[in-house]
């Protein structure tokens, strides 16, 4: 009787449904909740798989490891585990499965306690690198499925082949590498395929399964990869990979890593049994125990890459949920802050127009002789109440505009006249005095569709801005240009610049950059205004700058 390096296939997985809870840090990891009978029916079942085990692999003329006890009990331990004591009572009664398997199966008493200690030393072994390397059990990830596999299926399963080997050779005079061979293949396909099958079936992962159409899909397209299997493995001479890949893939899209699971079941029984019969594709090339090494390699090299496919569908999916939700926050906190400024800028307006217009009469001597002091007092009231009056309309602005309320009306609207205009109203202001202010056109039919009232408010703004911190300079430039299929604005300044790490923050409301202090009047909240205001118009806003070179603002908008 000769060792061989394939391993018996498995019947069928564990029928029992386990219930697990998802650990919301996990998001999927399933733990044991008081379902007393799983230890038993997993050691029932690993009975049984051994002696189909044996029995199978004897008939086909070879003699195999136990294929499938490793990979369930793997699964079921890890799924169901709550703590030291539930651990010791899970690993005797699996023992006793595995002896009483190798019993029923016709093996000695010798090569029964032999055979049982290295199936506890790998399934114990991969029980712990899974809970050390990958304790979230999480397949549902790239990070995780990775961990596991490695861990529990290419690691743990080395120790106990070695020991098994090396007994093999002492007792029976068996090849020494071609037993460690026979063992590692056979039992890391075992766990990589059913454990993690048995992972990825989770209460949430089979509720999917409750909508018809789905549970429809699931059935045709395993039934179908059930039926090419089936043809490419009962036959001698079939091509397999351009057959049984495209099927899988569309598994991994479709049913993401419970169906991909599911599916590396179907293939791996079907591929490995049928390789041991005789039949498949390695049927003519190859002998008996190589035939179903190969398929054994055909499903660990050839197909197992799908499930980090799956794995990576799965993440993608988990982000795009994650940022949708992020969207729905933000868009909620959105609509609240814009209700909550515009009724502040209602509640300011009724109020600061009352102590304008008081200041208004009392500096005018309206409300009584006054002195130089109280009509210097008056004026400063006023100034600061017209400050506050500004302010509550920018508020108005900012909140009207993330609502969507402000409308635009688009229409051929000429720049440079725009740019002019607003030339103009800023050398009226007093800080615009000693500033030179040009226009500059480059080129002719500098039209673009815009709200000719919204850009003028726009180009005020950054005007404004150029002036307050720019004017260091002595110059103050407005630039009209065709660029691509648009018009670009250009609003530039000789002023000290901005760095870097300042243009990042230019568009936030609220923010001065750290000029809260400074003596320049201001709230923050123009540019994050101009902003919205031009992409409302379809246009794009920005700055371009650096320390000590002064400042570029700049606007594009379609050309009309």
């Amino acid at each position: 009787m000769t060792m061989s390096r394939a391993l018996d296939p498995l019947e069928s997985a564990v029928g029992t449904d386990i219930p697990t809870q998802a650990r919301a840090a996990a998001g999927a990891r399933p733990v044991g909740n008081g379902q007393p009978m799983a230890p038993v029916f997993t050691a029932m079942a690993v009975l049984v798989l051994v002696v189909l085990s044996l029995t199978f692999a004897r008939s086909a003329g070879v003699v195999a490891a136990l294929w499938g006890a490793a990979g369930v009990a793997v699964a079921v331990w890890l799924r169901t585990s709550r703590g030291p004591l539930y651990d010791l009572s899970f690993g005797g009664l699996i023992a006793a499965g595995i002896a009483a398997g190798n019993l029923l199966g016709g093996n000695s008493t010798g090569l029964t306690v032999m055979f049982t200690a290295a199936n506890m030393l790998e399934i114990c072994l991969a029980v712990l690198l899974a809970r050390r390397f990958a304790p979230t059990l999480n397949l549902a990830s790239v990070q995780g499925a990775c961990r596991f596999l490695l861990a529990a299926a290419v690691v743990a399963p080395i120790p106990a082949a070695a020991f098994a080997g090396g007994m093999l050779w002492w007792m029976t005079g068996a090849d020494f590498l071609d037993s460690v061979q026979t063992w590692w293949f056979g039992h890391a396909l075992s766990i990589a395929v059913l454990s993690s099958f048995g992972l990825a079936l989770t209460k949430r992962e089979v509720a999917r399964y409750r909508v018809p159409a789905r549970a429809i899909e699931a059935v045709v397209l395993l039934g179908g990869l059930t039926a090419v299997c089936y043809t490419v493995f009962s036959q001698q001479q079939m091509p397999i990979g351009f057959v049984t890949m495209p099927l899988l893939l569309l598994i991994a899209v479709r049913l993401r890593m419970l169906g991909v699971t599911a599916a590396l079941v179907i293939i791996s029984i079907l591929a490995v049994g049928g390789s041991m019969r005789g039949f498949g594709p390695y049927a003519v090339a190859f002998e008996g125990a190589d035939r179903a090494l190969m398929a054994q390699l055909l499903v660990l090299f050839g197909y197992m890459p799908i499930m980090l496919v799956a794995a990576l569908l799965e993440e993608r999916d988990r982000f795009a949920d994650r940022a949708r939700l992020g969207q729905v926050r933000a868009e909620k906190a959105s609509e609240a802050k814009s209700r909550l400024l515009a009724n502040v800028a209602h509640e300011i307006k009724s109020p600061v127009g009352g102590v304008i217009g008081i200041g208004e009469l009392w500096k005018g001597g309206q409300l009584g002789p006054v002195s130089a002091t109280q009509a210097e007092m008056a004026d400063m009231l006023v100034k600061t109440a017209r400050q506050v009056e500004a302010l509550a309309h920018d508020l108005l602005d900012v909140a009207r505009a993330e609502s969507g309320a402000v409308k635009v009306e688009l229409r051929p609207t000429d720049v440079p006249g725009v740019l002019e205009d607003v030339r103009r109203t800023t050398a009226l202001r007093p800080d615009a005095q000693g500033i030179r202010l040009e226009v500059v056109s480059e080129g002719d039919g500098l039209v673009a569709l815009a709200d000719s009232q919204r850009l003028t408010q726009v180009i005020a703004n950054l005007a404004s801005n150029a002036v307050k911190y720019g004017g260091a300079g002595g110059v103050v430039v407005f630039r009209a240009s065709k660029v691509y299929d648009g018009v670009r604005i250009e609003v530039i300044d000789r002023g000290g610049g901005l760095s870097i790490e300042k243009q990042t923050q230019l568009f936030e409301p609220f923010n001065r950059l750290g000029l809260e202090r400074s003596t320049v009047e201001g709230h923050g909240i123009g540019l994050a205004l101009a902003k919205r205001l031009v992409e409302l118009q379809g246009g794009s806003i920005g700055v371009t700058s650096a320390p000590g070179e002064g400042a570029t603002f700049w606007v594009e908008l379609p050309a009309a």
